[in-house]
């Protein structure tokens, strides 16, 4: 009977002591963590809208899809963030909006498509999302899908026009 008790008190109390260290290690990391993703998102929503200084977020009902809104400041346009389903998994994007309904900027912010080929579609340094730049509502499904990465592209695409849906809503919203 030893013999079965011990190894069992013996990993229960290994299983106990690693979860506690685990424990303690989240609540350190996840406030620092978490103040780097609110740094990286204020950065980037900076970087698809230049002309807004500062941002307002939205509370208005979203498309599925679409994970946040923000107002520009001095009427500039709007940020938003939304996400398609690729290859890989979700292709999750961010996209500045200008006022007049143009984009200014699509941005991705995190995906998991496969390296070399979905990844052409997602990939910043890519020169794909640069095609969507000045696009519209009405023309922005006129960017070619990427051969090889059709999934992808039409992720991609999708994840922009659920961004447009959303700048529809913010500006009956917030006229």
């Amino acid at each position: 009977m030893k013999d079965i008790i011990k190894p069992i008190i013996v990993l229960a109390s290994i299983c106990l002591v690693v979860t506690t260290i685990l424990a303690c290690v989240n609540s350190i990391t996840a406030p620092i963590i978490k103040a780097a993703e609110e740094k990286n998102a204020a950065l980037s929503r900076s970087e698809v809208l230049n002309e807004a200084k500062s941002f307002e977020k939205l509370d208005i009902p979203l498309p599925d899809g679409v994970t946040d809104i923000f107002k520009g400041d001095n009427h500039s346009g709007y940020v938003i963030m939304s996400q398609a389903k690729g290859y890989g998994g979700n292709i999750k994007i961010i996209c500045g909006i200008r006022s007049d309904g143009s984009l200014e900027k699509v941005k991705t912010l995190s995906h998991n498509e496969t390296s070399g080929i979905g990844s052409k579609v997602a990939d910043n340094k890519s020169a794909y999302n640069q095609k969507y730049s000045g696009k519209t509502a009405e023309n922005y499904t006129d960017v070619d899908t990427v051969s090889g990465a059709t999934i992808s592209s039409k992720a991609y695409r999708k994840a922009v026009g659920l961004a447009f849906d959303a700048f529809q809503k913010a500006k009956e919203a917030n006229p």
